[in-house]
């Protein structure tokens, strides 16, 4: 045990001592502290929320002209000289548009909109909004509708879920459930992939530079694969601890000084009330190892038997297809339906459990679900461990021979 635990501590600092680690730990908060700086400089330099907009309204129907409303950067004007000479003033004036509304305006494209600079789409959809219901009112009033009763009567309907428990109605809180659920998902499957194929690039590097065949003189290949996938595990779990810190702080700075919009890490933080927050830390970190234990040591088991990345195309495809496929299952179906039976199946088997439980869990998982979840990853990781060790303990020592999957198989029933 003390040779694994040092192995976990080698391979622990050396990664987190590298400037490779320390760049990508800050590199996050930066790119979004960057991005809140253009969302700040674009919204202060940006002329049309400086500017008021002029649009002068030539309107031969009749129906619009007074009845388009002023905006807080749009300005609505009749239009009191020619054509040929408003058109000429737009050379003069950019901020400036004509609005051309003919008699047939409810034909495709009949409405025009002139200008010497490009109006944005807010504004293209601001004129286009406000038209329709004038043309909507116009139309309801022709009918004998009285529009002023019809909109004294318009409903605004707000539904609030509620979960009806023991300890009494509580809110349901969809919005950040689901957030939460996907955010769980996304985080360990890409730090399966990430993470994992760097245990599988130390195999390899340890494997090709002869590193191994005097690390293997002291300690057995079990416990030298074992302290490396552990240690590769608590780096990648720091660097996320880091990344969540560093962004939440950097979110919230930016968010009081730059008076931008409100960071969605913020939104979905404060909409977690009366979700049991600490519940799913502590599911996300038990799926979270027992996964990367689960998929490292088969990454491990991969770079023992190759003598370069190139040469993992082929094991690669069958051990992350799995992972692939309840990714993309899971955020476009599993977030929808929580408890239907795809869900259950792909919560239960190792291979998918991690990403698809993590999707389920905010929602509420019967607890024998959960344990049956639970246990059968314990009993996966430590089945997939003791399967790839034996691979590993030949691969390591294995060098120039092709390896396929019947020498896998070969390898694996060596005797010690």
């Amino acid at each position: 045990m003390d040779k694994v635990l040092l192995i976990i501590q080698r391979e622990y600092l050396s990664r987190v001592r590298k400037k490779a680690f320390l760049i990508t730990v800050f590199l996050v908060p930066a790119l979004l502290l960057g991005m809140y700086a253009v969302m700040y400089l674009l919204y202060k330099n940006s002329s049309e929320m400086n500017s008021t907009r002029v649009v002068k309204v030539l309107d031969d129907s009749g129906i619009f002209a007074g009845k388009l409303k002023d905006k807080k950067n749009l300005k609505f004007e009749n239009l009191n000289e020619s054509l040929s000479s408003a058109k000429k003033g737009l050379k003069k004036n950019e901020d400036e548009i004509i609005l051309l509304i003919p008699k047939n305006y409810d034909e495709p494209k009949a409405v025009q909109v002139l200008s010497n600079k490009k109006p944005s789409v807010v504004t293209a959809d601001e004129i286009e909004r406000q038209m329709n219901k004038i043309a909507t009112n116009n139309s309801l009033v022709a009918a004998g509708i009285d529009t002023a009763k019809l909109n004294s009567i318009h409903s605004s309907i707000s539904i609030s879920a509620r979960e009806v428990t023991e300890e009494g109605d509580k809110d349901s809180n969809i919005g950040a459930l689901y957030g939460i659920g996907v955010a769980g998902a996304i985080m360990i499957y890409l730090s399966l992939f990430i993470y994992g194929a760097q245990v599988m690039r130390g195999v390899i590097e340890e494997k090709t530079n002869r590193i191994i065949e005097v690390i293997v003189s002291s300690v057995k290949p079990f416990q030298l694969m074992l302290g490396k996938i552990i240690g590769v595990a608590l780096v990648s779990l720091t660097q996320f601890i880091l990344w969540i810190i560093l962004s939440l702080a950097v979110s919230y700075i930016a968010s009081k000084n730059f008076n931008a919009p409100q960071s969605p890490l913020l939104g979905l933080i404060e909409g977690l009330k009366g979700v049991p927050i600490g519940n799913i830390v502590a599911y996300f970190l038990f799926y979270f190892l027992t996964g990367f234990l689960l998929y490292s040591a088969l990454f491990a088991a991969v770079g023992s038997a190759v003598d370069s990345e190139t040469e993992t195309q082929q094991f690669m495809f069958p051990i992350t297809m799995p992972l692939l496929f309840t990714y993309i299952i899971s955020v476009s179906f599993l977030a929808q339906n929580p408890d239907s039976t795809l869900g259950f199946w792909l919560s239960v088997i190792p291979f998918t459990a991690p990403v698809a439980m993590m999707v389920r869990i905010p929602f509420g998982v019967p607890e024998w679900q959960l344990y049956l979840s639970m246990g059968l990853m314990v009993v996966g990781f430590i089945s997939t461990t003791w399967i790839a060790s034996r691979i590993y303990r030949v691969g390591i020592l294995m060098y120039g021979k092709k390896a396929s999957y019947g020498e896998l198989a070969k390898w694996f029933f060596y005797k010690e």
